[in-house]
């Protein structure tokens, strides 16, 4: 296979502030989604409240998924782009942290079908009649704890992403050592979600630990890039190595 010419491919610094740039957006959109949408019309242990709150709020509830699937894209865009910033570092390596990022990405958006099930459950579809309306109320919030569920499974491989990202970002050369310290410590924050119940209780300090890994890094990759040169050396060092 031909391999691109030089000409063909995003500098080091346009791929590293595009990947900052969609890093930004996903935070952004999932921020909206989840604290606009989903914290507003989700009453937990309510189901009549909740199936109100989303009967009444149809579009917006739909809305917040269109978002969620955009912010998906985004992610997995971003995955991509990281991958080829990363790779010099250690090709084995960035393709794991990809593959990571890509699954968690994966199960996210599937998790996403049972987050968008509870408008099919409460649409008031003719053959919805042969169920009272307390076990379609049911029905609706046990969807979206399914949803929930998947998320917490995803920010498991979410966390990988992060220890392996934060690894080569430490050893790359080309970005700071201490983006490389608050992405492991992000990483780290996520894998509170092995335990669930545990995750829940320690929320506010894993988002905050996790905001604290992900803003210098958005702020870095967007304002400064990567060091060019010291990108390029090790590509070439890279290429002429047999462990890649």
């Amino acid at each position: 296979m031909v391999e691109a010419s030089t000409t063909d491919r995003l500098s080091p610094r346009t791929t590293a502030r595009l990947a900052g740039g969609l890093y930004l957006l996903t935070m952004v959109l999932g921020g909206f989604s989840q604290g606009f949408v989903s914290d507003r019309l989700v009453v937990v242990g309510d189901a009549a409240a909740t199936a109100a709150n989303i009967a009444a709020n149809t579009s917006l509830f739909r809305l917040g998924f269109a978002i969620y699937l955009i912010e998906m894209a985004c992610q997995i865009t971003m995955t991509a782009l990281f991958y080829d910033l990363l790779k010099p570092v250690s090709r084995s390596v960035s393709r794991l942290a990809a593959i990571f990022g890509l699954v968690g990405c994966t199960m996210k958006i599937v998790s996403r079908l049972f987050f968008i099930s509870p408008v099919l459950v409460l649409g008031g579809a003719p053959y919805l009649n042969a169920f009272p309306v307390e076990q379609l109320h049911a029905l609706a919030l046990l969807l979206l704890r399914v949803n929930y569920m998947g998320e917490t499974i995803t920010m498991v491989f979410f966390g990988f992403y992060g220890l392996l990202l934060g690894y080569l970002i430490f050893r790359s050369g080309f970005l700071p050592r201490f983006l490389g310290v608050l992405s492991v410590l992000g990483g780290f924050g996520w894998l509170t979600y092995l335990n669930e119940p545990f995750a829940a209780r320690v929320a506010p300090v894993v988002l905050g630990v996790a905001l604290l890994g992900a803003l210098p890094k958005v702020l870095w990759l967007l304002v400064v890039g990567v060091n060019e040169e010291r990108w390029t050396a090790r590509a070439v060092a890279a290429e002429t190595s047999m462990w890649r």
